[in-house]
């Protein structure tokens, strides 16, 4: 299963510099790696990231994340996925472009982000 992590152009750029990361701040103040499932990501983005730009949306296989990977409640009682252990870019699978919803456009009332047509 795909799940996601959306960070911001400084968190990207860390994780690019030094090939790996312990995450946004929220993510080292919770002491894991936060991610989203496809069906969670969007409201992610929408209570997390509202009106935001620069974003990146980065996907990983989560079977091959090992017995650091738990799946645990969260927002509504929901089990999102969480990493123990620093990401690095060998998980990643794809990083594609979050922009914000262009003014004018449906998603834009809402501050909803563009998410990629397959996801």
């Amino acid at each position: 299963m795909l799940i996601y992590k959306i960070f911001r152009a400084p968190e990207w750029a860390i994780l690019q510099t030094n090939g790996e990361t312990l995450g946004a701040p929220v993510d080292l103040a919770d002491g894991y790696v936060h991610f989203s499932t496809g069906v969670q990501v969007r409201e992610t983005a929408a209570k997390w990231f509202a009106g935001e730009d620069n974003l990146h949306l980065l996907a990983v296989e989560s079977d091959t994340l090992g017995p650091h990977l738990k799946w645990e409640p969260s927002r509504g009682g929901a089990l999102f996925p969480h990493l123990y252990r620093a990401l690095t870019l060998e998980d990643l699978l794809w990083v594609k472009p979050l922009p914000l919803a262009p003014e004018g456009a449906a998603e834009a009332a809402t501050d909803s982000h563009l998410f990629p047509e397959d996801l």
